[in-house]
Order: C-alpha cells, then sequence, then structure tokens
C-alpha cells in the first residue's frame, strides 16, 4: 500500500486534475453570485411586469446546468471538463457512470 500512494503522489494526471478542481471551484463561486444576480432580476422584473423574463429564464437554466456540470466534475462524477473545456451546452447531455 506505501508503494501505491507513492506512485499516486507522483502521478501527473491527479495533480492536473487537482488544479482544475481548484480553478473550476473559484468558476462555481463566481457562477453562483451570477445566478443570485439573476435571481434578483428575475424578482424585480416579476414585480414590475407580472411574469418573469423568458430570456432570463433560459439563461438562468443555462446557468444552473452549468453549475450542475462543475459540481459532478468536483466530486468525480465525470471527466468530462466543464467549459471553456467543452461546448457551453453539453453539460445538458451528460452522460454519468453506471454505479
Amino acid at each position: 500500500m506505501k508503494e501505491s500512494v507513492s506512485y499516486n503522489l507522483a502521478e501527473f494526471d491527479i495533480w492536473k486534475r487537482f488544479f482544475f478542481m481548484l480553478v473550476f471551484a473559484a468558476i462555481a463561486s463566481l457562477v453562483r453570485l451570477l445566478i443570485w444576480a439573476v435571481t434578483a432580476f428575475q424578482v424585480v422584473f416579476a414585480l414590475l411586469t407580472g411574469r418573469a423574463n423568458q430570456h432570463i429564464l433560459s439563461f438562468g437554466r443555462s446557468l444552473s446546468v452549468y453549475t450542475y456540470h462543475i459540481m459532478l466534475y468536483l466530486t468525480f462524477c465525470t471527466e468530462t471538463l466543464p467549459f471553456p473545456f467543452t461546448a457551453w451546452n453539453i453539460s445538458a447531455d451528460l452522460q454519468l457512470p453506471d454505479e
């Protein structure tokens, strides 16, 4: 077991993934702030017009799915890197590994 731990510590792919995980954790924090801004905008828009803004609904859904893709990557549920390393809309079609 000791040999496998030292091998894993020297494995470049693990360190690369760790770096990407840190980057995407920071991106996820920024995206969550943007989701709160979208939420506030929708509340104000709904109070003024009586309905949600359809364009912002689509944008909010897209941000939510992107956040989901980041969380899947951070929890090792997928090896597919989120945007900008893949297409923006790939998150909705992501296939999860079988349990």
